[in-house]
């Protein structure tokens, strides 16, 4: 078979056998993509997951590739490679249909944190990436261009610039317009295209009958996965941003969000807001550090959520209130879905923490920051480098709290106990609220402050009985703890911040969310 066919005034088009090893590689650069976005829910999204990721799809097209080259002389045909095809987005389908139940299936694994993953990346794209591997070895034999260099040179760029179409279009157009579900879809009809595509004209039915079956197989999946149920209630609205998986959920009159299927934020339908979670009370502590409440001005919370901190303070207090969220979707859906809205007391900021407060001309009384999630930490916003950065655009008496997730103790206090390392190397104290109970991952309250008195809790008691703030914080008081240890963790600076090694400690463990009714969630 000729490698090009002519068109009109001599331009070629690709044979067949390159279609196909072009599509392969834009289905192994966009699922390699998309793993990461399956994967994260249950394992997390750190340097671990992706490293796992990418060692995975790595061997696995390796492994395709050296079969494929030792079989290609005998059994490269064009049904070949469709068979090929159709067998990858059968694997899909299976993908998408039962990709969670796999996923739940693998998290038991006991395995250290930072190999939990593997387990799950191998099951769900192991094979279906080993199959597309066979793709370019039996495309370069069934290749008539003189030359062993030049044919796989051919392949080689044909499926590199594949994958860079897989690589763009997954990051910058599919993953931020559709769902998981159908982002798997969208790839299955690519291959299977491409395997109708080698077949014809037909001269056998079975590959005809295999692309119908593969394709109801394929519509089928998607289908199931398109029900608005899930262990949170029933969903209102899914989808996937730039930057992680956002669900929002009803459970009776509850109202939470979801970010990469841990609890971020909930509401109160009823009254919007209402303290739902018990660690967002601990927001209103600065009030009771500050020598006079009513002088904080002007408050700036990194990280948006569901908005619960800015609207309470925005109804509560008289001061300017400015929101810095990155993901433009969470700001949609917060001010779709979470009643929030902006007006000349509460101003929201689509832009990296980092980068406004560098870019900002104000001076903040406070600063929350509120952008951590339990593995997935933005290591640029936890470094001396950033602690001095909101300290120089704190006022005089300026404070900055931070709402960690971590163990108190234990091996999994690492993350915690580094941070608190950090912020003391800027702040002369950094004071500890844990917000339940035992030495489980939960939110952890630090409260940093640039008065070089440290406060007792008695006089934080005083106070509290004293200042009308909005809401008595008499319990979350009595949650203070003495500092941490800090030997054996590392002060976290811009060269040298090994978060994800600090977070790892932290995988496969139940993150305790007290609410403010008494019970306690897992995140």
């Amino acid at each position: 078979m000729a490698p090009f066919s002519t068109r009109p005034f001599g331009r070629p088009r690709p044979s067949k056998p390159e279609l196909a090893v072009f599509v392969s590689g834009v289905a192994s650069m966009g699922l390699e993509i998309l793993a990461g976005r399956m994967i994260a829910p249950q394992f997390g999204s750190s340097i671990y997951t992706w490293g796992s990721i990418i060692g995975v799809f790595l061997a696995a097209l390796s492994l395709g590739y050296h079969y494929g080259g030792k079989r290609a002389a005998y059994r490269a045909s064009n049904e070949r490679l469709a068979w090929l095809l159709l067998g990858t987005a059968a694997y899909v389908a299976i993908v998408v249909f039962a990709g969670d139940l796999l996923l739940a299936g693998t998290a038991g694994f006991p395995l250290p944190g930072r190999f939990a993953s593997l387990p799950a990346v191998i099951l769900l794209f192991g094979p279906p990436t080993y199959l597309l591997g066979f793709i370019s070895p039996y495309a370069a034999e069934l290749s008539d261009t003189e030359g062993v260099g030049e044919a796989s040179g051919r392949i080689y760029a044909v499926g590199t610039v594949g994958s860079i179409l897989g690589a763009f279009g997954t990051t910058f157009l599919l993953i931020p317009s559709l769902s998981i579900e159908a982002i798997g879809f969208v790839f299955g009809l690519l291959l299977v295209g491409s395997a109708a595509s080698l077949t014809v004209p037909l001269r056998d039915r079975e590959p005809m009958f295999a692309t119908i079956a593969v394709t109801l197989l394929l519509v089928a999946a998607v289908g199931s996965g398109a029900l608005g149920v899930s262990s949170g209630g029933q969903v209102v609205y899914q989808t996937q941003t730039p930057y992680q998986e956002l669900e929002v959920a009803d459970l009776g009159d509850t109202r939470t969000l979801y970010l990469d299927g841990q609890r971020h934020s909930a509401m109160d339908r009823s009254d919007p807001n209402r303290h739902v979670f018990t660690y967002t009370r601990y927001f209103h502590l600065p009030y009771l550090f500050a020598d006079d409440p009513d002088e904080i001005d002007r408050v700036l919370f990194i990280g948006g959520g569901g908005f619960t901190g800015p609207k309470r303070f925005a109804e509560e207090y008289n001061a300017t209130i400015d929101v810095v969220e990155i993901d433009p979707e969470v700001i949609r859906v917060a001010k779709k879905y979470f009643r929030v809205k902006e007006s000349e007391q509460l101003n929201i900021h689509n832009a990296d923490g980092r980068q406004f407060l560098r870019e900002t001309d104000h001076t903040y009384d406070l600063i929350v920051l509120d952008a951590y999630k339990k593995d997935k930490v933005p290591f640029q916003l936890t470094t001396v480098e950033f602690m001095q950065l909101a300290s120089n655009r704190l006022s005089e008496d300026g404070m900055l709290f931070a709402n960690l997730i971590s163990a108190p103790s234990g091996p999994a206090s690492k993350f915690y106990r580094a941070e608190y390392r950090t912020m003391s190397e800027v702040y002369p104290q950094v004071y500890t609220f844990p917000t339940t109970d035992g030495a489980v991952v939960q939110n952890i309250e630090l409260v940093a402050t640039k008065n070089r008195t440290r406060l007792t809790t008695e006089e934080l008691q005083a106070r509290n009985d004293r200042r009308d703030i909005g809401i008595d914080l008499e319990s979350e008081i009595a949650t203070y703890e003495e500092p941490p240890p800090t030997d054996g963790v590392p002060t976290l600076r811009d060269d040298k911040a090994p978060v994800d090694s600090l977070l790892e400690p932290m995988v496969g463990q139940r993150y305790v969310i007290q609410q403010t009714d008494g019970n306690a969630t897992t995140g």
